[in-house]
């Protein structure tokens, strides 16, 4: 325990100065709560979230590649889940055909006609809203 002088004008400037260092004290916690609580914590910039997500994702990805190799069989189970209905929509709906290719298949340079190096096909689910009738 500290002594305390007895001499009254060194005791008030203590007391001066410790109340100096209180408040100073009380406003440093009052900025950081502004900048924890306040408007300025909700606006994050976007990169700084992802930072934020992609060391969540990181560390998942981690821990799924290490219970794989702990266990082939569950690696295979996983691999047929997610192969299990990717692009497969039902036969019972109905279909538009859409077919976009180039309007001029010949050659700017040499005027022959192009060769046809690939051709994607892919399904999309479309829904189309309800009609009213009357």
């Amino acid at each position: 325990m500290q002594v305390l002088p007895d001499d009254p004008d060194l005791l008030k400037a203590m007391l001066l100065a410790e109340r100096a260092r209180a408040e100073r004290l009380e406003q440093i916690i009052k900025a950081m709560q502004r900048h924890r609580f306040g408007r300025r914590a909700e606006s994050l910039p976007e990169d700084q979230l992802l930072l934020g997500l992609e060391e969540a994702e990181q560390a998942e990805a981690a821990e799924e590649a290490h219970h794989e190799q702990a266990d082939p069989a569950e690696r295979k189970s996983r691999a047929a889940r997610r192969r299990r209905n990717r692009g497969a929509l039902p036969a019972h709906l109905p279909r538009v055909e859409t077919i976009i290719d180039v309007e001029d298949t010949t050659c700017p340079c040499c005027r022959n006609l192009l060769h046809r190096i690939g051709e994607d096909i892919s399904e999309r689910l479309d829904i189309v809203p309800a009609q009213l009738r009357v």
